[in-house]
């Protein structure tokens, strides 16, 4: 760790900085604004959004659960919040390859008062919000350094050097990136998260706390024929495609305007060296049951990204000298309801209000450890505690954990033990040991290929810039990866980012950088932990619009 600081970068100087506009940075941001208006004092924030815009990078199922939104916001019908859709029919289904039974409903499946929506475009009704009272937003800046002071506290963050070529070398574009100084860094970049992953090395903030563990959700939008839509419908499916000892299953939302929100998740934790998520989710359409829904339909929007999966006992300390994590930068997400947004809210809107209270007094390298004490004492924790044990019971297989399930749920039972997750990148099993699973070829009508697929997520980066998928040993892709796992990265990445080619009779890993969607699956499974996601120069990634 350095100091950070450069003599010719410009500097800006703010209460608060928040890294990331998604839920959480926007409910930390608002939550700020209102209790100093409640006050009648004054508090500077700003929101840094490595997308073009806020929504660019936001991509959710999404069922929206609205019960912080309305404690941040009481009068959210009033001011227009896009919750269109509510939830009308809850269906949770096991797949075998030819046919579907219904199962019971979990209870904490059931989405009464709960709305279907495009997180997308509620990041940017909450950025609106927000920007009325007073916050600045910046998007198409990535933030891309932690900034230290000389006793090791956080002051702040930088974002990106512009103008730079894929050498490293500065062009005649070059504009060195901005400082923003803040009393406290509030980092709220979504899952696995380029900065948050750094400051929670830094500070060793896991040492009393599990792994975290994830998931890679494949989403596609299809407008389907009308005599087939039924508003607010909702739909989870468990089994098919996946076998009883790898996690995933499936989500369809009925949104609004004839369009259907399709998508699989598949954990990390998954052992098969050959197993492909994007490809899961094709085979998944060819259900009869789906293709049949989606059959004279057409697909307008594709797109993926990793949740996080670990639940209560994956938090690492959400506190550290000179900021917090929030959202998915901490891991809030109550993986059996299938919901995080609204455990994002909630813990941006706790973070506020410890930040706030110390604002005052507050000194540089301040840690805000009554932000933990506010969340141990709120419905959030409570919320978590209760499932802690239920997306862990998966690990030994499906029967064990929807019998596991079953007992702290449906029976009501309170486990006095609560279970270890495990890092997603060790459980990988030789490639010698695996299975190799032969996908269909897609048709191009209701499966695709996945550069196919990226087109349709608008995604671009800027040309010639350096490569923001790092390897940290450029030997270890073929010398050891392709030998020991046949190079796994070739199937879980879900924009074809990485092959496997041939030149000159030399086996050689390349990185097709522009296509990757950020999703940062790499940086997760990557059994050596060889690939470091870093933000690539400001404005690139996907554009998801309304997903």
């Amino acid at each position: 760790m350095s100091n950070s600081v450069r003599s010719d970068r410009e500097s800006m100087e703010y209460d608060v900085v928040v890294v990331g506009a998604g839920p959480a940075g926007l409910a930390t941001a608002i939550r700020l604004k209102q209790l100093a208006s409640e006050k009648g004092s004054e508090i500077n924030v700003c929101i840094l959004e490595k997308g073009s815009e806020v929504g660019a990078h936001l991509l959710s199922g999404a069922v929206f659960e609205p019960s912080a939104l309305a404690e941040l916001l009481p009068n959210w019908k009033e001011l227009g919040a896009p919750l269109r859709v509510e939830a009308t029919k809850d269906s949770f289904m096991f797949f075998t390859k030819n046919s579907a039974f219904k199962l019971p409903n979990p209870p904490q499946m059931n989405n009464h008062g709960n709305y279907i929506i495009s997180l997308g475009e509620l990041g940017r009704w909450l950025a609106g919000q927000a920007e009325t009272m007073g916050v600045e937003i910046f998007a198409g800046f990535a933030a891309s350094e932690v900034l230290y002071n000389e006793a090791g506290a956080v002051i702040g963050v930088a974002t990106g050097d512009m103008g730079v070529d894929a050498e490293g070398n500065k062009t005649d574009m070059f504009e060195p990136g901005v400082e923003i100084h803040a009393k406290q860094t509030v980092l709220t970049e979504g899952c696995h998260g380029s900065l948050s992953k750094q400051v929670i090395a830094q500070y060793n903030l896991r040492e009393n706390s599990d792994p975290q563990t994830y998931g890679l959700g494949v989403k596609e939008v299809w407008e389907i024929d009308a005599s087939k839509y039924n508003a607010g419908s909702i739909t989870h499916s468990i089994g098919w495609p996946m076998d009883t000892k790898t996690y995933g299953g499936s989500w369809l939302y009925h949104m609004d305007n004839n369009l259907i929100s399709i998508g699989f998740v598949v954990g990390l934790d998954y052992q098969n060296p050959y197993l492909s998520p994007y490809e899961e989710m094709q085979r998944f359409k060819t259900h009869p049951k789906i293709s049949a829904l989606l059959e004279g339909g057409r697909r307008v929007s594709y797109g993926a990204r990793a949740l996080v999966e670990g639940g209560l006992q994956s938090l690492p300390k959400l506190t550290f000298s000179g900021g917090c994590l929030a959202g998915d930068s901490a891991g809030f997400l109550n993986v059996p309801k299938i919901k995080g947004n609204h455990a994002a809210i909630k813990s941006g809107m706790l973070c506020a209000e410890a930040i706030f209270a110390d604002i005052e007094t507050m000194e540089s390298g301040h840690e805000c450890i009554s932000y933990t004490d506010n969340f141990k004492k709120s419905w959030l924790y409570k919320e978590l505690y209760k499932v802690r044990n239920i997306r862990p019971g998966f690990h030994k297989s499906l029967w064990f954990g929807l019998a596991h399930s079953a007992f702290q749920t449906i029976g009501g039972w309170r486990l006095p033990y609560t279970l270890k997750n495990h890092a997603d990148h060790v459980q990988l099993s030789k490639a010698d040991k695996s299975q190799e699973i032969k996908y269909p070829k897609p048709d191009g009508v209701l499966t695709f290929d996945r550069l196919t697929s990226v087109q349709l997520s608008n995604t671009n980066h800027a040309e010639n810039q350096p490569c923001h998928l790092v390897l940290k040993d450029k030997s270890i892709p073929i010398q050891i990866n392709l030998p020991e796992y046949a190079e796994p990265a070739q199937r879980y990445c879900p924009a074809g980012v990485y092959e496997v080619i041939e030149e000159a009779g030399q086996k050689k890993f390349q990185i097709n950088a522009q296509n990757c969607v950020h999703c940062k699956t790499c940086d997760i499974k990557d059994p050596s932990q060889n690939i470091d996601w870093t933000v690539p120069q400001g404005g690139g990634g996907p554009n998801y619009g309304n997903m």
